[in-house]
């Protein structure tokens, strides 16, 4: 039973981090959360300054041809060429172009979800914006089914899919990107060295299956753009989660904006172990000097965010979960 596994599963990272010590109370009793709509359009005008979503959220064909050398964002020393897969399946227009949406869930991967009972809340939000292909499946109680857009970092592949080792591993990768159905698939191929091939045998799956789904490639811009808006606010970050992106690109294109399974702590509000992930077991140091990601200061902005009205940050079950 998925309670079992929540229980035997508990992933003390390899940092012990008591940095939540000072987090136990994001929700107290006097808090009721408002939008603050004037707050929502200034950080939209702010962030409008740094980078576009609509435009950054992908390259276009058009921008490039296959042959193209590319140097990546962080390895500015290694390049990769564009292939003709790539090529072919980059789009002709935005994604997101002319769009917009009263309210937008970003869903995080942490373990916080589970038991929460958000899946029918999430799945209400006009748009639902997902990381790194999480499962849905199996935990659509607590994370909700509808998905429209998601995140791949080509790491994925090797971590979830076994580097597709076998024809296994390949038909549940397919099965994955099916269930998407038309979402946007957004892969960030130029990021960093060491993803290109798996990069490339996703396209290639897309391609040969004819899989339905939008697929988006980050601008070369968007990372040091979105990273230089949150150092302007003293947020001094040194590679912004997924999480923190999709929030930064969602306010061009939505009005209010909720995030779920956000919790970089080993332990919940009532000092219960949290798996790093809700989908697998997986023991991270949340304060590793060898993550690329500085998660407990990103929450911190987050949650000064959810407290000023900009966001709203949820912890805990869902209303009418139980």
């Amino acid at each position: 039973s998925r309670a079992e596994v929540v229980i035997n599963g508990s992933s003390s990272p390899a940092v012990v981090d008591r940095s939540n010590e000072s987090i136990k109370h994001i929700k107290p009793a006097s808090f009721r959360w408002r939008h603050n709509q004037t707050l929502s359009l200034k950080i939209r005008k702010q962030i409008l300054k740094f980078l576009d979503a609509e435009k950054d959220i992908s390259v276009l064909k058009g921008t490039l041809k296959p042959g193209d050398v590319i140097h990546y964002v962080f390895d500015r020393d290694s390049t990769m060429n564009v292939s003709q897969n790539l090529y072919e399946l980059l789009p002709r227009t935005s994604p997101l172009k002319g769009k917009h949406f009263r309210t937008c869930a970003i869903v995080g991967n942490s373990g916080i979800l589970l038991n929460s009972g958000c899946g029918r809340e999430i799945d209400a939000h006009s748009f639902v914006i997902r990381c790194n292909l999480a499962p849905v499946q199996d935990y659509a109680w607590d994370v909700g089914m509808k998905t429209d857009l998601v995140t791949m970092n080509p790491s994925v592949i090797q971590r979830a899919f076994e580097d597709l080792v076998n024809e296994t591993w390949r038909e549940k990768l397919l099965q994955r990107l099916h269930s998407l159905n038309g979402s946007i698939l957004w892969i960030p191929a130029f990021m960093a060295k060491g993803g290109k091939e798996r990069v490339e045998w996703v396209n290639e799956l897309i391609l040969k299956h004819h899989v339905n789904v939008r697929t988006a490639y980050p601008s070369l811009r968007l990372l040091h753009a979105v990273r230089g808006y949150w150092l302007t606010n003293k947020v001094h970050i040194k590679r912004p989660t997924t999480g923190l992106l999709m929030y930064t690109l969602a306010t061009r294109f939505c009005s209010r904006i909720y995030l779920y399974g956000f919790w970089p702590f080993p332990r919940d509000q009532n000092q219960s172990p949290v798996k790093y992930h809700y989908y697998d077991s997986l023991k991270y140091g949340y304060t590793s000097q060898a993550s690329p990601h500085t998660m407990p200061l990103e929450f911190k902005a987050l949650k000064t965010l959810h407290q000023e009205g900009a966001l709203k940050l949820t912890v805990g079950e869902c209303d009418g979960a139980t």
